[in-house]
């Protein structure tokens, strides 16, 4: 029993007894007895620390194996010492486990065969799902409709196939596939937001997240019988850890296919050049829309230079909003486009009337001289 212990069970079995003011007190004696005791416990332990501290902490860290050079934070305790623990050297980072994790990723991605097609356009093709929100929970007797995983799967997949369908007069000699902006609807095990707002859920956060993953390999795999794809990645507010996470997951998945290239970094704006098209796309909650010129030419400029027909894509609000700047006579500047989005309304928005917005999916057709000659989009 330690010392302790040992006073806590005087305690408890020996009430503090009531004597004559006068009367010596055999009850105090005993409590100093044991302090005393433990006092000079205490003492022989100090003392055989600074006689010898290096030697103490050094059997510590072996007797737990640990190498006495290299300490981490935290502490580690034994019947010698408390040691509280931080390395000096061989420190493993965050980018260390993540090369090893995307090294031993590769031996275990999928082999893709070369997809031949028979005609090679010059349009470059725009599918932009935007703002999916995989997980959020929308009741039908409480918000008008009913909006879940299996929902935003299934809308997902049928607006890609319908945008396909509608762009089949044209031949593309690439894809532009845009992932993030709020495809999950939360980031926490708490079901919040990155920023920790609470939502409304109808599945647990990895359960979204492998839906997710699951359907974002088979709608770049469709696009893939089209023309080779380019992904951009746009973190968000609702998700920017997750999404991330999710980006970084479909780059090594499709890491042995040469048709299938990835942008996707943690910049807020990513940037696309397509003949005299420059492209931006970013999720809508940054810079206020009218900089957007600015944010371009100063961001980019030597591609703003190259370039005469400036388009930015931006997400966030789930409704169409479209603003030309004109800076000659012909042609538009830069022309900014607000994507709708294919998710319901859910509780928050149907009781702040925000469900009025059309549901959908938006494309956008490019050609390398004209800009864009064609938007294509598939209502729910």
């Amino acid at each position: 029993m330690s010392k302790t212990s040992e006073i806590r069970a005087y305690f408890e079995a020996n009430p503090k007894p009531k004597l004559p003011h006068n009367v010596r007190n055999p009850y105090y004696d005993e409590v100093a007895r044991m302090f005393n005791t433990s006092r000079s416990y205490i003492k022989k332990l100090y003392n055989q620390f600074t006689q010898n501290p290096e030697n103490i902490i050094s059997q510590t860290l072996e007797s737990n194996g640990l190498d006495p050079n290299n300490w981490s934070h935290g502490w580690v305790k034994d019947k010698g010492a408390s040691v509280f623990l931080k390395n000096k050297q061989d420190l493993v980072t965050y980018d260390d486990i993540r090369d090893e994790l995307i090294e031993s990723a590769k031996d275990y991605a999928p082999k893709y065969a070369k997809f031949e097609r028979e005609k090679q356009g010059e349009h470059l093709l725009i599918i932009d799902p935007s703002d999916l929100h995989i997980g959020k929970l929308a009741l039908s007797n409480e918000a008008g409709e009913l909006y879940n995983v299996e929902k935003a799967v299934q809308r997902a997949k049928e607006g890609v196939k319908g945008l396909i369908s509608k762009a089949a007069g044209f031949t593309f000699e690439k894809i532009i596939f845009v992932v993030g902006n709020d495809v999950l609807h939360v980031d926490t095990p708490k079901r919040t937001t990155t920023s920790g707002t609470p939502q409304d859920t109808d599945s647990m956060w990895w359960d979204c997240y492998i839906k997710a993953r699951e359907l974002y390999v088979e709608l770049i795999e469709l696009l893939l019988t089209v023309a080779d794809v380019h992904v951009v990645y746009c973190p968000s507010n609702h998700d920017y850890m997750s999404g991330f996470m999710l980006a970084d997951s479909l780059l090594c998945w499709f890491n042995n296919c040469d048709q299938v290239t990835f942008d996707c970094t943690m910049k807020h704006r990513k940037f696309y050049e397509y003949g005299l098209n420059m492209m931006m796309f970013d999720h809508g909650d940054g810079h206020k829309v009218q900089e957007t010129p600015y944010i371009m030419a100063s961001n980019a400029p030597q591609m703003w230079g190259r370039t005469k027909l400036r388009y930015s894509y931006k997400h966030h609000l789930h409704h169409k909003q479209r603003i030309n700047w004109l800076t000659e006579k012909d042609y538009h500047g830069c022309t900014v486009e607000f994507m709708r989005s294919p998710s319901s309304a859910d509780r928050w928005h149907d009781t702040n009337g925000y469900n009025f917005v059309p549901k959908a999916i938006e494309g956008f057709i490019h050609h390398k001289e004209q800009g864009q000659v064609c938007r294509v989009t598939h209502y729910f």
